[in-house]
């Protein structure tokens, strides 16, 4: 896959790229980072990528001059059309399904704004996706292009050390995650669970889809709303339901 970036701040991507699983996936050569300053392509001789808004208005606006010609230097030899997100809060709210959607295109470009916000041309004739990390306000896009660059680049195949490891990950099975354990057994009177040291895989992989049902109702149960629970795993959640009243 290629990742390019456009941003007035390319260098608060050094750090994110260059460490853990991005930097492990540009030497798999799973993926490949650009970040561009598009304030490189304003064409007037301020080299300005902001106006005041028509109307009037607190603020500056992003002009689409510099966005526009930035993206079409970067798809000038494509003959397909890369998917072109915008980090807005207006967006789409990213989702684990979302990531998953992005992870199986070639080529993302990610455009990061400030100030007040874009030229609404932009959003009408050059980004095919807005997204949005959250319900808040940050500085600009930058952090949120991070965000779900991140949840994509894990995806991709060969990234992880085992490919199995991104399906069990909270969310991807529509659930949240079981809890996990590891050495030692006992710290401090605090046990592992015996199921776990059994030996027994049918037995840990049913506890396991149990706790992520438990987990998942007591924590998220809006979730559950989502998903499409088998006959064996509705009986489970009853389960939960009433041991879950007997301790409330």
């Amino acid at each position: 896959m290629k990742i390019d970036v456009l941003s007035l701040f390319p260098d608060m991507f050094s750090g994110v790229f260059g460490q853990s699983i991005l930097k492990k996936a540009q030497e798999k050569q799973a993926v490949e980072f650009q970040v561009l300053d598009f304030r490189e392509f304003s064409t007037n001789k301020h080299r300005n990528v902001d106006d005041y808004p028509y109307g009037g208005g607190a603020g500056m606006v992003l002009t689409p001059q510099p966005l526009f010609d930035a993206v079409e230097s970067l798809t000038a030899d494509q003959s397909s059309k890369p998917r072109i997100v915008l980090l807005c809060p207006q967006g789409e709210r990213f989702s684990q399904e979302k990531a998953e959607e992005l992870s199986k295109e070639e080529h993302l470009i990610f455009l990061c704004g400030h100030y007040e916000g874009y030229d609404e041309r932009v959003r009408e004739f050059l980004v095919t996706d807005e997204i949005s990390i959250g319900d808040y306000i940050l500085t600009g896009g930058e952090l949120g292009a991070m965000v779900v660059i991140d949840a994509v680049t894990r995806l991709l195949p060969g990234v992880l050390g085992k490919e199995e490891s991104h399906l069990q990950d909270s969310f991807s099975t529509g659930l949240l995650e079981h809890p996990h354990y590891t050495r030692p057994a006992d710290f401090r009177g605090m046990k592992v669970p015996e199921v776990l040291m059994s030996g027994n895989h049918k037995h840990i992989d049913e506890w396991r889809k149990k706790e992520s049902l438990r987990r998942t109702y007591v924590r998220r149960p809006d979730l559950l709303d989502k998903i499409n629970l088998s006959s064996e795993e509705k009986e489970w959640l009853e389960e939960i339901k009433q041991n879950n009243t007997k301790t409330t």
